[in-house]
């Protein structure tokens, strides 16, 4: 006497295969995300020039850019987060991208800037961005003996050069600087005494 076959298992009951579709539809969902994420793009703000360390920024010194950044976009200040009465927290180069931390509040910065005028040329290699010292020496006069040459300001941020008469001067230059707010009385005092202001770059003595 025969005994009756067991009922063969339903295909589409079979577990392994119910998990080998799931796979395989996780496979295609995770190619869908890298494909969509890699054409993602998000827009930033550029730098359209040098922006020194405490200048004061506005819209016109930016540009907006769209970037695929991935992960690394919120990283980056986006157009809205843009507010007024910002300054650079550190030296900007031309065409770089922003990175959050590169602006801050004006009010929370102890820098300004003032331009003075320099008794000697700059020395080619500086340029906006460049971080130097600031120089004083006064020459003998009226009985007073000339003073050696000293430090007035440790470490200044070229912000940019003023011209004067539509030509840079060979001699002397107008240079806007951006100092510590501590050193400003030292500076105005050494303008007002008619003492010769130099730049020097930093690492570089004379």
């Amino acid at each position: 006497m025969r005994t009756p076959s067991r009922p063969r298992r339903a295909f589409w009951g079979d577990v392994r295969f119910l998990l080998g579709l799931g796979m395989i539809a996780a496979s295609i969902g995770g190619v869908w995300l890298v494909v969509s994420s890699a054409g993602a793009t998000t827009p930033v703000l550029q730098a359209t020039r040098t922006i020194a360390e405490g200048e004061a920024v506005g819209s016109d010194d930016f540009q907006v850019v769209e970037v695929n950044l991935g992960a690394l976009g919120d990283r980056y200040l986006a157009p809205e987060d843009l507010g007024g009465g910002s300054v650079a927290s550190r030296t900007l180069t031309a065409d770089e991208l922003v990175p959050a931390s590169a602006l801050a509040d004006a009010d929370s910065r102890r820098t300004t800037t003032i331009v003075i005028q320099t008794g000697t040329a700059v020395p080619g290699e500086v340029a906006a961005g460049s971080t130097v010292e600031l120089w004083q020496s006064r020459a003998a006069e009226d009985g007073v003996e000339a003073q050696a040459p000293s430090i007035l300001v440790e470490a200044a941020t070229v912000a940019s050069f003023v011209e004067k008469q539509g030509v840079l001067a060979s001699d002397e230059a107008g240079v806007e600087l951006v100092i510590d707010r501590s050193d400003v009385a030292a500076v105005l005092a050494a303008i007002a005494g008619g003492a010769g202001l130099s730049i020097v770059p930093i690492g570089v003595t004379r």
